[in-house]
C-alpha cells in the first residue's frame, strides 16, 4: 500500500499539482480548507505527512498548523509548509512550530518532491486510510 500524504491548500491548481507530482509514489488526499482536512482526519485517517498552507479560508493564519503541532494525536506527523507569505515570516513561524521544511510560493515541485522523499525516508509508516 502507498504511503499517504494529506495536502491542504485552498488553491485548486496547487492541489492538482501536488496530486500530479506526488501521486505516482504516494496516495495524495487533498483538502481545500481546514474543515475538510479535519473531517477527513476525524474518520480515523492518519497520513504519513501533511503538506499545508498556513493561510486557509476558514481559519486564522497558522491556526491549523498550531493545532497540528500541539495536538497529541497529530504532532508526530511531519509537516511541510507551502506559504505565499514573506519568506522571513514563514521561516520564523516554522521555527516556532518546529517545522524544518517549508517552501514559499511559487515553488519548484521537483524540490518539494525531493523533500517529501527525504521526510518519508525518516519516518516509519503510520498511515491508516480507510478505503472509499
Amino acid at each position: 500500500m502507498k504511503r499517504c500524504i494529506l495536502a491542504i491548500d485552498d488553491s485548486k491548481a496547487i492541489r492538482f499539482l501536488l496530486h500530479t507530482v506526488l501521486g505516482k509514489e504516494y496516495q495524495v488526499i487533498t483538502a481545500p480548507d481546514a474543515c475538510s482536512a479535519m473531517f477527513w482526519l476525524s474518520k480515523k485517517n492518519l497520513p504519513d505527512l501533511i503538506i499545508v498552507d498556513p493561510q486557509l479560508p476558514d481559519v486564522q493564519d497558522w491556526e491549523l498548523i498550531e493545532e497540528f503541532s500541539s495536538s497529541a494525536l497529530y504532532r508526530d506527523i511531519p509537516l511541510v509548509v507551502l506559504s505565499s507569505l514573506d519568506k522571513e515570516v514563514t521561516a520564523a513561524k516554522c521555527l516556532k512550530y518546529g517545522i524544518s521544511d517549508f517552501y514559499t510560493k511559487p515553488f519548484n515541485p521537483l524540490e518539494l518532491n525531493e523533500t517529501v522523499q527525504k521526510v518519508m525516508s525518516r519516518v516509519a509508516p503510520v498511515s491508516t486510510v480507510k478505503a472509499g
